[in-house]
């Protein structure tokens, strides 16, 4: 396990080869990806549900991370945190590009969820903090479907409210209600 001196030492590590990266170094930019592609193909397979469709998710999110690299900004979040972010974001694109793909989240997000939050400490699951887990149980079965579906898999309000059968403007008050007593729930202000 690694100890915090570890972790300090791996992320300035990963922040200086970031800043290599933003001139055009390869070689930073190969230790970045075999520092961390592993991590983010876990979090990106969770949302895209198959191997192949993660890969090609994850090889978008490091042309994002090589092309973006310059305005990476340690002040505001860790590199992991950061290349996450990004990555997430692909993961979500391509579930938008894939129609079928949201019908499938949809039919099979009961039983999903209900072993991500049995188990969750699962490295790179969005779903992976048992506060949150426990959360999430105390919502509606709606309310709980409705937020996974917009923030893991990436839905619009639109596409939630035809899923629903709610009126966009319905979702978005949910959504927000939701968030609101998640963050209430977790002991936030």
């Amino acid at each position: 396990m690694l100890g915090r001196d570890d972790l300090a030492a791996d992320r300035g590590e990963l922040i200086a080869a970031l800043t290599r990266v933003a001139a055009g170094d390869r070689v930073a930019f190969r230790l970045v990806y075999e520092r961390t592609a592993p991590k983010l193909m876990a979090g990106v397979r969770r949302i895209l549900g198959n191997t192949p469709a993660a890969e090609d998710a994850v090889q978008e999110a490091f042309v994002r991370i090589w092309r973006n690299a310059g305005s990476y900004d340690a002040a505001i979040a860790s590199p992991i945190a950061w290349m996450t972010t990004i990555a997430r974001h692909a993961a979500i694109d391509a579930v938008r590009r894939s129609p079928e793909r949201i019908a499938a989240a949809s039919d099979t997000l009961d039983v999903e969820l209900s072993e991500r939050l049995a188990a969750p400490d699962a490295v790179g699951d969005p779903l992976a903090s048992d506060r949150l887990a426990a959360c999430l149980q105390k919502l509606e079965p709606d309310r709980r479907r409705m937020v996974v579906l917009a923030y893991c898999y990436g839905l619009s309000r639109e596409e939630l409210a035809g899923r629903f059968q709610r009126p966009v403007a319905s979702v978005k008050t949910v959504l927000r209600r939701t968030l609101i007593a998640l963050k209430e729930c977790l002991g936030g202000s």
